[in-house]
C-alpha cells in the first residue's frame, strides 16, 4: 500500500473557510487555486481529504 499515490486540486477558493479548512488544505500541501499535490494514501491522508472534500478535486 505503501506505493499508492492520490493526486489532489485546490478547486474551490479558501476564502470564508474556517481556518481548520485552511490549515487541512496547507497540511495537504496545496497553496493556491488550482495548485495540486500527489500524496501518499494513508488513512492521515484520507481523513484530511474527507474534511476539505468539498473544496478538492482527487484523482488515482
Amino acid at each position: 500500500m505503501a506505493d499508492k499515490k492520490v493526486k489532489v486540486t485546490l478547486v474551490r477558493s479558501l476564502i470564508g473557510t474556517k481556518e481548520s479548512h485552511r490549515a487541512t488544505v496547507r497540511g495537504l500541501g496545496l497553496r493556491r487555486m488550482h495548485s495540486s499535490a500527489t500524496l501518499e494514501d494513508t488513512p492521515a491522508v484520507r481523513g484530511m481529504i474527507n474534511k476539505v472534500s468539498y473544496l478538492l478535486k482527487c484523482e488515482g
